[in-house]
């Protein structure tokens, strides 16, 4: 897996999961990485510095919390996932549970569903910046995720 630092056209910083270097360019030629703040297409690889695993090297779980707070006591998955951060990924799983997977033909099913072509219903898919700007020229109201979608089945 190649995490890799992006910036879009208007300065946004984020991040890419991909699973090589090529799978990062076939992506970005056919359109469909964006900014996940503003949705912009013009996006480019930022100079990065590689991440090590050095899991070996650290200070057991229970010697870092000992050190590091008076509630050291707390599991460290409840403390750094609570908050906004359970409530983003509760979000994000009724969304997935709640809509279906339409993949490329997003923006294509969500003309169909806005003109009455089939029945409504709730979709989630990709789409690139430029047929997200046509479905709003036409009415059509949709939102990208700011997040990366999981696996279908498993939400972390």
């Amino acid at each position: 897996m190649k995490v890799l630092d992006l910036c879009c056209a208007t300065g946004h910083a984020f991040e890419g999961w991909f699973a090589s270097e090529d799978d990062y360019r076939g992506q970005l030629e056919r359109g469909l990485l964006d900014c996940p703040v503003c949705g912009n297409a013009d996006i480019t690889r930022r100079p990065s510095a590689p991440r090590l695993n050095l899991s070996g090297a650290r200070a057991p779980a229970a010697e870092i919390r000992a050190r590091a707070a008076p509630d050291a006591g707390k599991d460290v998955s409840t403390t750094v996932l609570g908050g906004p951060v359970a409530r983003l990924a509760e979000a994000v799983a009724e969304i997935l549970r709640q809509t279906e997977d339409v993949g490329e033909r997003f923006a294509e099913e969500a003309r169909r569903i806005h003109y009455g072509e089939v029945e409504s219903k709730a979709i989630r898919g990709q789409a690139t910046h430029a047929e997200r700007e046509a479905l709003a020229d036409e009415g059509i109201e949709v939102f990208s995720l700011p997040v990366s979608l999981p696996a279908k089945n498993s939400l972390q």
